[in-house]
């Protein structure tokens, strides 16, 4: 069986090797992330995960804590065992420090989350965060918090590149960089930025590589052709057609009608 990727592995790579990563949705996704040599994918603990982590063996999955899904350090250990009983790699855990510590304390691996989170939304909006020396100062002391506390990655979002900077080289953890330049230890964006996938708002960090979206609105219209060809059919007896149809010899037939006499 191939190694999974650890975080004594990123840990012992941090300063000389930038990782991809991405978020996925599927199994699809994930298999094609994989293949393109994407390392580190950020995934949720759904009904895909379990083929997510066969397509992508050996790589490093961050996977999520629903915000406000446990509501207790200890349950918080408990689902956090559970989700890396499934395969997961690291909790992504946006909770609060006491929930963090309290994962830590029991060997969970956690990613954090500083800057824009986009949970903890309400007190920030969805803005840069720490263009500001006092905001750069508040943001900077929670990822020294959330190291005190034993996170092993933290996810930067949408910091200016000179604070990310600074906090990738004054932190032990994996910066895993959104929207902050490319000073993090891993170059982060969702597959539906990347795919095209996104039918909302492209955030200005965003990046459109291909896009599936109009290849999906193409195969759409054909499926939609090919149900209308087939209602059409339906009503003016086109379909079924002669070679459609299964039929009875005619001596059995006869002795069937004989049968129910």
């Amino acid at each position: 069986m191939a190694k999974r990727t650890t975080v004594f592995d990123l840990w012992s790579q941090k300063g000389k090797k930038k990782w991809p990563q991405t978020h996925i949705d599927t199994a699809k996704e994930a298999e094609a992330a994989y293949e393109a040599g994407i390392e580190i994918i950020s995934c949720e603990p759904d009904h895909h995960f379990k083929d997510v982590r066969k397509v992508a063996p050996t790589a490093f999955l961050s996977v999520g804590l629903k915000h406000g899904l446990v509501s207790s350090p200890k349950e918080a250990i408990k689902k956090g065992f559970e989700i890396m009983e499934m395969g997961a790699d690291a909790i992504y855990c946006s909770h609060s420090i006491n929930f963090i510590e309290a994962m830590a304390k029991e060997g969970i691996p956690i990613t954090a989350h500083v800057g824009l989170v986009p949970n903890l939304s309400t007190w920030t909006n969805f803005r840069a965060v720490g263009k500001t020396a006092e905001e750069a100062l508040k943001v900077y002391q929670n990822v020294k918090d959330l190291e005190s506390a034993g996170a092993a990655c933290v996810e930067v979002e949408v910091v200016p590149v000179e604070l990310a900077d600074y906090i990738t080289k004054n932190t032990k953890m994996i910066t895993m960089g959104m929207g902050c330049g490319d000073v993090c230890d891993t170059q982060y964006l969702f597959c539906n930025d990347i795919l095209g996938t996104n039918k909302g708002h492209y955030p200005r960090h965003a990046k459109k590589y291909v896009d599936i979206l109009s290849k999906e609105d193409e195969l759409q219209k054909i499926r939609i052709d090919g149900f209308k060809m087939f209602v059409d059919d339906v009503k003016n007896g086109q379909y079924p057609e002669d070679k459609h149809l299964i039929k009875m010899e005619e001596k059995e037939l006869d002795n069937f009608l004989n049968k129910i006499k």
